[in-house]
């Protein structure tokens, strides 16, 4: 999963660089919240072929809905794209932040740089706010220093 459809993921270059294996086939996969409460399932994923083991996808969904990636694989076969989830890997990028020990904050400050890595710890993972079952996913990450 890739938050800009049109970038690398980072998590396949850390996959890339630590494990060196490109895996046979790859789908990077970007969900997008329209402005827009609800979008129709036909106009719910666009899928490129963009290179002989990479596709494109990305999932639209309105604002008032939650992306579900059993519903975008469903999507996906009806397209021709069959993948099984439990079959299926999914890499996620995870970043750890972690705050400087000197003040180089500039506008934040060392108490906003601490409330906002407190924030970012807790808040929901990716993988459990796409439904992804916990036993396919695959975080990869780098510590982020603010």
């Amino acid at each position: 999963m890739v938050s800009d459809p049109f970038s690398i993921p980072r998590a396949l270059l850390h996959n890339l660089k630590h494990n060196k294996v490109l895996h046979s086939y790859n789908v990077l996969l970007s969900v997008k919240t329209k402005e827009i409460p609800y979008v129709a399932d036909n106009d719910r994923i666009a899928m490129k072929q963009i290179g002989p083991r990479f596709t494109r996808v990305i999932a639209n969904y309105g604002f008032q809905e939650t992306a579900n990636i059993t519903h975008i694989l469903k999507l996906m076969a009806e397209q021709g794209i069959k993948l099984d989830t439990m079959d299926t890997s999914f890499f996620l990028s995870h970043d750890s932040i972690v705050v400087a020990a000197k003040t180089k904050h500039g506008n934040m400050g060392r108490l906003r740089a601490r409330l906002f890595k407190w924030l970012y710890k807790n808040s929901a993972s990716a993988g459990n706010y796409y439904h992804i079952p916990a036993n396919r996913v695959v975080e990869l990450g780098a510590q982020v220093v603010i």
